[in-house]
């Protein structure tokens, strides 16, 4: 019996190629990793060509980088985020390796946090042939001295390997000026996409010299409007994106900027400046009348009225960000939703929404609705059920990210419209909305027992002889004041039979936010958290909830890459021990504030957790630093942990 057992175990054929990469192509990325270890056919399957669309392998600058990128070179093409990187020796030895081992297949290269020479870059650049995205930002060691591609040989070597550079970000670059960013910008000449937010960029006067911008040569000190138009008018024919956030433009600069002959922008992102006045918007949409994308947030001095130029102006518009524009009201956003094309927007901080003019916009005469399919009404405070009742019914087909955020009066009755409504959701934020309860997640109705005087019907005012109102009757109790009723054993049962709105109808999700919402316990938690496809969770600042959630969550909640606990008060070691191992894909874990938690934890997720990235340990009192080293120590891809007053120690002095 065994012998034949071996013989037919022998003749089985091996599966074709074909089949184990169809097979891949149902599995996460994680997994997919794991299953190339069963085998050699498994691996190559792994390595096809349809997994390695946009593949981007981010690492900071270390010794164990070098075998890192040489196994790269075996692919076919990849895209690198290297951070933490310097002068030093080991530095310019992984440049170098990047530049053998992957010149020709390295699609986008971005270096954040780091401190290179520019020797270290010129020696690599004209070995990227292939790049398409250059990412810069933040690197003032390279522009400091001004120097950067001031040779000619050098741009001309630069110049043929990022001829087809689509793709630079220049972001927060504090000494970028007319003389490199024209060397640069000459390398490139067919820029699609360009941003220079929070970049000193001199639109009007020039501080250094003590003129008008413009009439003078270049400037070795600053980047200038000038120059900047320059560049807009040379490469007008393939530049389709520009981002100036976070600058001092004006509204005569955004204008000047608008009017370039022949320069059809479909992205425009201007958050955080603060100068530019409904004027400027409605010269904008005059003359870029093709925008797609739209960001305006935080630019305080706009009004109602640039809402009204946007809607007449831009008809192929499909994202907007309004996001802290305080000045605006409801009252165009009713326009704003006839919009045919419109697919995002975001109203978060918008102080005077309530919802009610977009609902009408939604419902009006006209035919034509937007289809949002992401809608941000963060900290929109006077967002209330009815309302939110309303945009889920109408929205229901389309809507795939909702962000409710600090909107405090928010309960129970919205959370039910969500889940009845909008089951196509992937993305749900409902932190800081303190009155939601556990039967709104359960879709069940709280029943409360009425008072025998309430039974015996209205007999007007009641008096009372407390000290508090001094003998006047008592005033009525709100909503609001009244504690939940908890959920019962009993309860949970009928829950089981129903097949009511609780939120396990949202089996889509990916991103779940309840932080905040303080009357929430274990009985809902533990029975409606059962994503499988859930990446982000965070439980943060739920006092009530113990480890029999945290156990639960890991254990229905296999994909979780993000993970946040923190001002959990009951979470202990026991849940971490027994909620670890179903929590191998975990990148980011925030436990701060959790003082039950101990070195066991840690421990734990030394063991289980080789992934994470992330950890937020601070103010965790019985914790010590050695056992944070020793984490350290075992967790190769661990890039961020906060240990900031463990064990007791560094709390600030009492005054």
């Amino acid at each position: 019996m065994e012998d034949s057992d071996r013989e037919d175990f022998l003749d089985t054929p091996e599966l074709p190629l074909e089949i184990i990469v169809y097979i891949l192509s149902f599995l996460h990325a994680a997994d997919r990793k794991e299953a190339s270890l069963v085998c050699r056919s498994w691996y190559n399957a792994s390595q096809d060509l349809c997994f390695q669309k946009n593949v981007t392998f981010r690492f900071p600058a270390s010794a164990s980088s070098l075998e890192l990128v040489r196994g790269l070179g075996r692919m076919s093409r990849c895209s690198l985020i290297i951070s933490q990187l310097d002068g030093f020796s080991m530095s310019r030895a992984l440049l170098l390796e990047v530049g053998l081992c992957l010149g020709p297949k390295l699609e986008s290269l971005a270096l954040p946090s780091s401190s290179i020479t520019e020797a270290s870059l010129l020696a690599l650049l004209p070995r990227l042939t292939s790049l398409r995205k250059l990412d810069l930002r933040g690197l003032d060691s390279l522009f400091m001295s001004g120097a950067f591609l001031s040779r000619e040989e050098h741009r001309q070597q630069v110049r043929q390997a990022l001829s087809g550079l689509e793709e630079l970000d220049l972001s927060d670059l504090r000494y970028l000026s007319d003389l490199t960013f024209n060397r640069l910008t000459g390398c490139t000449p067919r820029l699609h996409r360009l941003s220079l937010a929070g970049c000193h960029i001199a639109f009007q006067f020039d501080p250094y010299r003590g003129c008008p911008v413009g009439a003078v040569e270049d400037s070795s000190a600053l980047l200038s409007l000038r120059n900047l138009r320059r560049l807009l008018t040379e490469q007008k024919t393939t530049l389709v994106a520009l981002d100036l956030s976070r600058t001092s433009i004006s509204p005569e600069s955004l204008r000047t900027i608008a009017q370039v002959q022949g320069l059809v922008l479909e992205e425009l992102c201007l958050y955080g400046c603060k100068e530019l006045t409904d004027y400027s918007v409605e010269a904008l949409v005059k003359t870029q009348p093709s925008l797609q994308r739209l960001d305006i947030s935080g630019c305080t001095e706009l009004s109602s009225r640039a809402v009204v130029a946007i809607v007449r102006g831009l008809k192929s518009l499909t994202h907007l960000s309004l996001s802290r524009v305080w000045r605006i009201t409801e009252t165009d956003l009713a326009d704003l939703l006839s919009v045919s094309s419109l697919r995002s927007l975001d109203l978060s901080e918008c102080l005077h929404i309530s919802g009610t003019e977009i609902v009408k916009g939604l419902t009006g005469s006209n035919a034509v609705r937007a289809p949002l399919e992401v809608l941000n009404l963060k900290s929109c405070n006077y967002i209330r059920d009815m309302a939110v009742f309303s945009l889920t019914q109408l929205l229901g087909n389309t809507l795939r990210e909702l962000d409710l955020t600090s909107c405090v009066n928010v309960t129970d009755l919205s959370v039910c419209a969500i889940a009845t409504y909008l089951q196509g959701l992937v993305v749900l934020r409902l932190g800081w909305c303190k009155y939601i309860t556990d039967w709104g997640l359960l879709g069940m109705v709280q029943t409360d027992t009425c008072e025998a005087a309430e039974e015996r019907g209205d007999k007007g005012p009641r008096f009372t002889r407390t000290f508090g109102n001094m003998g006047f009757f008592k005033p009525p109790r709100f909503t609001f004041e009244k504690q939940p009723k908890l959920v019962t054993q009993d309860d949970l049962e009928q829950f089981k039979e129903q097949a009511g709105a609780s939120l396990l109808a949202l089996t889509r999700l990916q991103e779940l936010d309840l932080s905040a919402c303080c009357k929430l316990t274990d009985s809902s938690i533990m029975q409606v958290v059962h994503y499988t496809d859930l990446q982000r969770l965070s439980l943060s600042m739920l006092p009530e909830i113990t480890d029999d959630s945290l156990v639960s969550v890991a254990w229905r909640c296999r994909s979780l890459t993000s993970l946040a606990l923190s001002h959990c008060a009951q979470i202990s070691d026991r849940g971490v021990a027994q909620a670890a191992p179903y929590l191998q894909r975990l990148q980011h874990l925030h436990l701060s504030c959790c003082n039950n938690i101990t070195d066991r934890s840690l421990l734990f997720l030394a063991q289980h957790c080789k992934r994470l990235k992330t950890l937020d340990i601070s103010k965790c009192d019985n914790i010590s630093v050695t056992t944070v080293d020793l984490l350290q120590s075992q967790l190769p891809f661990l890039e961020n942990i906060n240990y900031k007053c463990i064990g007791g120690t560094d709390l600030p002095l009492p005054f």
